[in-house]
């Protein structure tokens, strides 16, 4: 059976997704932000194989999970499921001297897939915000401009798309895929959210495990096992290699390196 990592699983849709695909009998290793949450996490669903310890708002954290990732084996499938949300009230900056927001939401997906053991398949989480997104690398760390937490929200989920394509033109020999899972009623998405929460979790795992025709597919956004259109520039290779390009200057790691 599949061994699949989610990241940013302690609770949510990570969680609720672990618990799915531990109940379809796959193996399932999570993480957590930190010792507490992973103690908590092990708790609550102990069936799951691991949890992995590491703060994704940080450069040396992420590779700490890149590299706890790896020493626990190759993993069949990896969700990019860890995320912040869109009611940040001000820009937080990281020690890496970055936005925290991007840092959790874009460089953390782009270097874990940079630096790990690679998969046959990766899913990234974006939202239906991504069509309100800005593609423009310009001041994508928000230090000219004021503050807009549901703009730089926006533009993270856009950038989630832009980088599945991006991985699914540079390495054909995985499935790259993004998700939007809905406004659900999780903490980010608040409890007057309108969709359905059963939904939530269930096209990420779908696409991390299933051998359905519809699910082996690569360069494509899904909502609710359904493909869903994006942005036009999302399809543009030129955008897509802006964005691999400038987490790569971030991070020293190039994507587009083969492998």
């Amino acid at each position: 059976m599949p061994h699949v990592l989610i990241t940013g699983s302690s609770d949510g849709l990570g969680l609720m997704a672990a618990r799915l695909l531990i109940g379809q009998g796959h193996t399932v290793t999570l993480h957590a932000r930190d010792t507490a949450r992973a103690a908590h996490t092990r708790a609550v669903l102990p069936a799951a194989e691991n949890v992995l310890v590491g703060d994704l708002g940080s450069l040396d954290g992420i590779r700490s999970v890149a590299t706890q990732a790896d020493a626990a084996g190759r993993f069949d499938a990896v969700i990019h499921n860890a995320g912040i949300g869109y009611r940040e009230p001000r820009r937080v900056e990281t020690v890496d001297g970055l936005s925290q927001l991007f840092t959790v939401n874009v460089l953390a997906p782009y270097l874990l897939t940079a630096l790990m053991t690679l998969p046959d398949r990766l899913v990234y989480l974006s939202s239906g915000m991504a069509r309100g997104g800005d593609a423009d690398l310009s001041d994508a760390q928000w230090t000219d401009r004021r503050w807009n937490g549901a703009q730089a929200y926006s533009d993270s989920k856009l950038f989630d798309v832009l980088l599945a394509r991006g991985v699914a033109r540079h390495w054909p020999d995985v499935l790259s895929n993004s998700v939007e899972p809905g406004w659900v009623a999780t903490r980010m998405g608040g409890p007057g959210a309108p969709d359905d929460l059963a939904q939530g979790p269930v096209t990420q795992a779908w696409l991390a495990v299933s051998d359905d025709e519809a699910a082996r597919v690569t360069g494509r956004h899904f909502y609710h096992q359904k493909r869903r259109s994006v942005p036009a520039k999302a399809s543009e290779a030129k955008v897509q290699d802006a964005l691999l390009d400038y987490c790569a200057r971030l991070t020293g790691v190039s994507i587009r390196a083969s492998r």
